[in-house]
């Protein structure tokens, strides 16, 4: 009877503990670092990130959206839609809707009408938990009328080291106005991708500088006395640039009806709103015909194949070169390296994630980047509170 006694104290006290732990409030720091192709961390040398993987959960491949772009998949890893349906379907477009009315890259900050979706700052806000977020793309946009509880405006000026002492700072608050959703950006790994490659010294150097930074915020972080789980994406991978395989986008056939948009690794067409008589199927024919392998006018079953076949916003033609030729406007690419090709190993992102929520010392196959967005919010503890492009399905293993 004792003996009896006793077991069942014990897993009453066991479940208790366990009650005790699944109650308890967690946060989520997720860091965005542009560019930080899935195999940067071995390649370039990156021991707190590798660290961080091995002792956390880690993915092969974290699988971006088409387009390979950076707004269009930070804004699907924040709402779980999408491009088609947050309404960022490249880092430059226009709307036909709109009369051809474009957008570009923070656009949004002050037209908010050009995003759709509920990111997770305002997923948290909705449901009374506060969040803050340093220059997530845009995060100082009024997705719903709303801003996180503390944000900033962009600016390529800010340090880096700012950035984590500023989300430090936050997270050091008094508990009734302390953030337990944190969104932070670097964008230095991308930006020297571009201009070098993915294989340049000066590439390596930029992971370098980033994982010093991750490893500081996250004995930081460790200091704390919250159960904070950090979280480490990115957005798209990086291929080389070949500048000799540039196309020049003034020899491609000409319509005078037809407005080209963007350069890089795609092109977006759209019908002018003063067309006369414009014949779409000509026009594409035209184009493919000049093409002689250099590139692609993609059908409609591509395109939907993509998800990139509704709305307004989508070119009445997209042209899509392959990597290391890039679409130029009026001399060859200055660059060595680019994204935004469809998807490619080397357009492949990573996913690196650490704290209690996590298990420990687990990789995943493939992850789709539509997926963060529910499992973080389980994690909060958050409701979602619209239908959502991801299933967490690819994610939730990783969860405790």
């Amino acid at each position: 009877m004792k003996q009896w006694v006793l077991k069942v104290l014990s897993a009453c006290l066991l479940l208790s503990a366990a009650n005790a732990f699944a109650a308890k409030e967690q946060t989520v720091v997720l860091i965005s670092i542009d560019g930080l192709r899935w195999d940067y961390v071995d390649k370039h040398g990156a021991p707190n990130l590798k660290k961080m993987a091995t002792n956390g959960v880690t993915a092969k491949k974290l699988i971006p959206v088409y387009p390979t772009k950076t707004f269009p998949n930070h804004i699907s890893i924040i709402t779980g839609l999408l491009p088609v349906n947050h309404g960022i379907v490249d880092n430059n477009f226009c709307d036909k809707a709109r009369k051809n009315a474009c957008y570009s890259m923070g656009k949004a900050q002050s037209d908010s009408t050009w995003v759709k979706g509920i990111p997770l700052w305002n997923l948290a806000k909705m449901q009374g938990v506060k969040s803050a977020t340093y220059f997530w793309p845009e995060s100082d946009a009024l997705f719903n009328g709303m801003l996180p509880d503390y944000y900033f405006h962009y600016s390529k000026y800010s340090d880096y080291q700012d950035r984590v002492d500023q989300i430090i700072q936050w997270l050091s608050l008094p508990e009734a106005q302390r953030p337990r959703f944190v969104a932070g950006y670097f964008s230095l790994v991308d930006s020297m991708g571009h201009e070098f490659g993915p294989d340049a010294i000066q590439t390596r150097d930029a992971v370098k500088q980033i994982d010093t930074l991750i490893g500081q915020l996250q004995q930081r972080l460790s200091q704390l006395e919250q159960d904070i789980n950090l979280v480490i994406v990115s957005d798209h991978g990086m291929a080389d640039v070949d500048p000799q395989q540039s196309i020049l986008i003034s020899e491609l056939p000409k319509d005078e009806n037809f407005l080209v948009k963007n350069s890089g690794s795609r092109l977006l067409i759209y019908t002018k709103p003063d067309a006369k008589n414009p014949n779409i199927a000509e026009y594409k024919n035209r184009l493919q015909k000049a093409a002689k392998g250099r590139y692609t006018v993609l059908t409609d079953t591509q395109l939907a194949d993509y998800h990139y076949d509704k709305g307004t916003r989508i070119g009445d033609i997209v042209v899509q070169t392959t990597a290391p030729a890039v679409f130029t406007k009026n001399k060859p690419a200055m660059y060595l390296g680019t994204h935004g090709y469809a998807y490619t190993d080397d357009m492949a992102a990573t996913f690196i994630a650490s704290g209690p929520a996590f298990k420990q010392g687990m990789t995943l196959d493939n992850v789709n980047n539509l997926d963060i967005y529910p499992v973080l919010a389980k994690v909060l503890g958050l409701k979602l509170l619209n239908k959502v492009d991801g299933d967490g399905k690819t994610l939730m293993p990783a969860i405790k």
